[in-house]
C-alpha cells in the first residue's frame, strides 16, 4: 500500500501545518506537494458516498505554519466539539494551557503559534496529571502535574527569542513571553519519541465525517505498518485541517529515521482531502 497514492498530500521541509479559515493573500509556497492523487496500487477501503468533502479546491497554500503541536494524551477517541469543554482531567489541562498561551492568555504571543490537540494515546495513570507529546520536538513529557501547567508552557512552548515586533515591550513583558528552559527541571524528565507517529483527525464530536473516516484510516495504517514491519504509533486526534476536508493525517518522522528506507525525510507530512 502506498499512502501517498491513496490520498492527496502536502509536505513541509521545515514545519508541520494547520489550516486557517482563509487563504486570501497568502504568499505562494515552495512546499513539495502532489497535485493529483495517483491511482492506488492496493485495495483501499471504500468510503461512504454521501460524505460532503471538497475535492476540487487546490490544497496547496491552505495551511499556515505553527511552532509546536502539543498532543494531550486522553485515552479517548472522541471529544466535545471544543476540547477545552471536556469535563475530564485532560480538559482541565487544556483549559489551563490556553489560559497560559492561548489567545487572551497572559503569555499569548501571536508570533508563536502553538497548536493544542487532544489525542487518543493513553492518558496519565497518575491523578491530576497529564501526559503530553511535543512535535516537532519529538518529546514525551509524562505525568505533568496540573498545578505545573505554567511551568510546562514556559519550559517547552514559549519562544526562545521574540519577534522584532515585540521590541517596544518592557523587560517584564518580554520575560512573560520568553521560554525559561530551567523550569524543565521542575517537571518529570522528558523522553525522546523515536517511533514514527501518525495522527488522524477522528473528531466526530466536531465533524461527523472525521468520526467516520478517522477510524477507517487508523485501521488501514495499522494493518499496513504491521504488514511492512514498521514500528509506528497511530492515534486519533481532535480536529485539524479546517472543515472542507476530513480525516486529515499528519505523519511525524523522528530525526533518526529521516534517512530511513521509507524516504520520509521531512519532519512531518500532512495528508488531506478525505
Amino acid at each position: 500500500m502506498s499512502f501517498s497514492r491513496c490520498v492527496r498530500t502536502r509536505t513541509s521541509n521545515l514545519h508541520p501545518f494547520r489550516a486557517l479559515s482563509t487563504t486570501a493573500h497568502r504568499p505562494q509556497s515552495s512546499i513539495p506537494y502532489t497535485p493529483t492523487c495517483p491511482a492506488p496500487t492496493c485495495p483501499c477501503a471504500s468510503t461512504p458516498p454521501d460524505l460532503d468533502i471538497d475535492r476540487k479546491t487546490p490544497l496547496l497554500n491552505t495551511m499556515a505554519s505553527y511552532t509546536e503541536q502539543v498532543l494531550i494524551c486522553t485515552g479517548k477517541e472522541d471529544w466535545s466539539s471544543r476540547i477545552e469543554d471536556e469535563q475530564s482531567s485532560a480538559g482541565a489541562f487544556v483549559r489551563g494551557l490556553r489560559a497560559e498561551i492561548g489567545k487572551g492568555g497572559k503569555g499569548f504571543d501571536p508570533f508563536n503559534n502553538v497548536l493544542i490537540t487532544a489525542a487518543s494515546f493513553p492518558a496519565s495513570p497518575t491523578p491530576n496529571s497529564t501526559t503530553a507529546l511535543l512535535f516537532p520536538s519529538f518529546k514525551r513529557i509524562p505525568r505533568i502535574p496540573h498545578n505545573a501547567v505554567s511551568s510546562f508552557a514556559s519550559a517547552y512552548l514559549k519562544p526562545r527569542a521574540l519577534h522584532p515586533a515585540h521590541a517596544a515591550l518592557s523587560p517584564a513583558q518580554k520575560a512573560r513571553l520568553l521560554r525559561d528552559a530551567s523550569l524543565a527541571a521542575t517537571l518529570p524528565p522528558p523522553e525522546d519519541i523515536t517511533r514514527i507517529t501518525v495522527l488522524i483527525c477522528g473528531h466526530g464530536g466536531r465533524d461527523k465525517r472525521c468520526g467516520v473516516l478517522g477510524p477507517m484510516l487508523q485501521s488501514a495504517f495499522r494493518q499496513e505498518f504491521a504488514r511492512r514491519g514498521v514500528d509506528a504509533q497511530v492515534g486519533l486526534i481532535s480536529h485539524v485541517g479546517g472543515h472542507k476536508y476530513a480525516g486529515n493525517v499528519i505523519i511525524y518522522v523522528p530525526p533518526a529515521l529521516r534517512e530511513h528506507r521509507l524516504e520520509l525525510k521531512p519532519r512531518a507530512r500532512l495528508f488531506g482531502r478525505g
